[in-house]
């Protein structure tokens, strides 16, 4: 396959799929060329220093609570608010990896994945340790898809009219 602008272009003439691109990774997941290393490790420390800035801004926000004196108990109410979204902002992140999100569902979990972006960050790093986030859903749907496009598309040998009948 050759490659034009980050995208695996097929055989000339031959219509068949395409991968789909990946956030900050295009589609040199494929082949890993063309800095998918560079790309996993820029995304990996980017995630990571993205998530450390937002914890430093919810510990102002929290020192913001704490001179407010609004009590014990809110306080307490904030910090398990943001660690129970950000647990669960993890884990639907996390499995948004492996299958494709309801679009239902992900629309009603807005909110919640608003204010546990922190989860989303660290679930984004993690992956990106081992893979491009996404990269294994991805590859499987792509060799499926190509599969399929190879059986629809193959032709049969010899003369259909010389075969012979079953009496």
């Amino acid at each position: 396959m050759s490659e034009k602008n980050g995208t695996p272009a097929t055989p000339a003439g031959s219509p068949g799929p395409r991968p789909e691109p990946l956030r900050f990774f295009g589609t040199t997941w494929v082949d890993h060329d063309h800095g998918y290393t560079a790309r996993r490790i820029a995304v990996a420390a980017g995630s990571l220093a993205t998530a450390a800035a937002s914890c430093l801004v919810l510990r102002f926000a929290y020192e913001g609570i704490q001179i407010a004196a609004i009590g014990s108990f809110v306080t307490v109410l904030v910090v398990v608010m943001f660690a129970i979204c950000s647990a669960l902002a993890f884990r639907h992140t996390w499995d948004g990896f492996s299958k494709r999100p309801d679009p239902h569902r992900q629309a009603s979990l807005r909110g919640l994945l608003t204010i546990g972006f922190v989860g989303s960050l660290l679930a984004y790093f993690v992956r990106s340790l081992t893979e491009a986030p996404g990269e294994k859903l991805h590859r499987e749907e792509y060799e499926t898809a190509r599969k399929q496009h190879e059986n629809r598309t193959t032709r049969r040998t010899g003369n259909p009219a010389k075969k012979r009948r079953r009496t």
